[in-house]
């Protein structure tokens, strides 16, 4: 599937209608070879240690964020990845970049196992894969241009000669919308649409093959969300990227990716094609998810919240089925792991009534 054939987003908003219409969306078929993998993928922390447990000789515990995660995207494909606050979702993204180190599992890259990379190999890293943060302003240095950060990362990394980098600048500035006014100012002077716009062209500088966006639109206003989500839709098509959107709503990743995996408490509860989430989503999860996403319709608008109760603590994580405490067709039998079920070939969830 490529850009143009996709509906263009007028607003985020406009596409927020009730899941059961959800019949039109554009999947890719499944591809045999991954350009990212993910296999059984955990990363721990350790917990804060306070004076009262150091007094009491007590160690600090162990939080398990991701927990034997896997997932395939295959080359010009987008897997969003959606969850609430403290999923998972978030640490998953910055392990793929380095930025995190990983427990246990495997992330290939072309192949390539991430973590026995050789030096030499990290160094190459950045030039595949890039992350695009949630907070424009934060991750761009407020002292720098427009030019200065983008001419910064050409020279680096020697993407281009040192006389070509002025003309790289104004290339990557069209290439994201980015007015060539726009090239002398700071953060600042930027509104938060072009500060993404910005953080985006600096990912795109060093020409990398897959893009972690981490919330990219979260932090802007509904009108710039849908601008910057038609941006990312071109560049996929010209470029040929493939993309892991992170977000904490379906409603944003439904315009964009061609499958979503679902998580909860680091484990991934239910993965399929974007079709497939949003017609026939098979864990309570899921469905809690798509329910809770904002109504059009007027006498919808006020229903109660779908989903009760808080998160577990993550140094606390219920045994078996981890939303049983929140699900509300949870049985007796939830106080054991469910299994991965197959629902079809690219349809899976981990629930013990997915098949029932």
């Amino acid at each position: 599937m490529v850009a143009a054939d996709r509906n263009r987003v007028a607003t985020v908003a406009d596409g927020l209608k009730d899941a059961e219409d959800m019949h039109d969306v554009a999947t890719k078929p499944a591809k045999t070879v991954a350009r990212l993998a993910v296999d059984r993928l955990s990363v721990e922390f350790r917990g804060n240690h306070t004076i009262a447990s150091m007094l009491r000789g007590e160690q600090p515990g162990k939080v398990r964020a991701v927990d034997k995660v896997s997932f395939e995207i295959a080359p010009g494909e987008t897997l969003g990845l959606v969850g609430e606050s403290g999923s998972g979702k978030t640490t998953v993204g910055r392990t793929l970049l380095g930025l995190n180190k990983p427990f246990d599992g495997r992330m290939l890259l072309d192949g390539d196992d991430l973590a026995t990379l050789t030096d030499q190999q990290k160094k190459q890293l950045p030039r595949k894969i890039q992350m695009v943060f949630q907070d424009p302003y934060g991750s761009l240095n407020p002292r720098r241009t427009v030019r200065q950060t983008l001419a910064e990362v050409l020279s680096f990394h020697a993407i281009v000669p040192p006389e070509d980098v002025q003309e790289e600048v104004s290339r990557l500035m069209s290439l994201v919308g980015l007015s060539p006014t726009l090239a002398e100012r700071r953060p600042r002077g930027l509104s938060g649409g072009q500060r993404q716009r910005v953080g985006l062209a600096r990912a795109l500088a060093v020409r990398p093959s897959v893009l972690v966006l981490d919330e990219p639109v979260a932090a802007l206003d509904v009108s710039i969300q849908a601008q910057v989500l038609n941006l990312l839709e071109d560049l996929r098509g010209q470029l040929g990227l493939t993309m892991l959107f992170i977000a904490h709503e379906l409603g944003v990743v439904r315009h964009i990716s061609d499958r979503v995996a679902v998580m909860y408490l680091g484990h991934v509860m239910e993965i399929g094609t974007t079709e497939e989430i949003f017609s026939s989503a098979k864990h309570p999860y899921t469905v809690s998810l798509l329910k809770a996403m904002p109504r059009l319709v007027p006498e919808k608008r006020n229903r109660p919240p779908v989903l009760q109760g808080e998160v577990p603590s993550p140094f606390a994580i219920p045994t078996g089925c981890r939303f049983r405490t929140r699900c509300p067709a949870a049985q007796a039998i939830c106080e054991t792991e469910p299994p991965m079920a197959a629902l079809s070939d690219t349809h899976s969830a981990s629930c013990h009534f997915a098949t029932r």
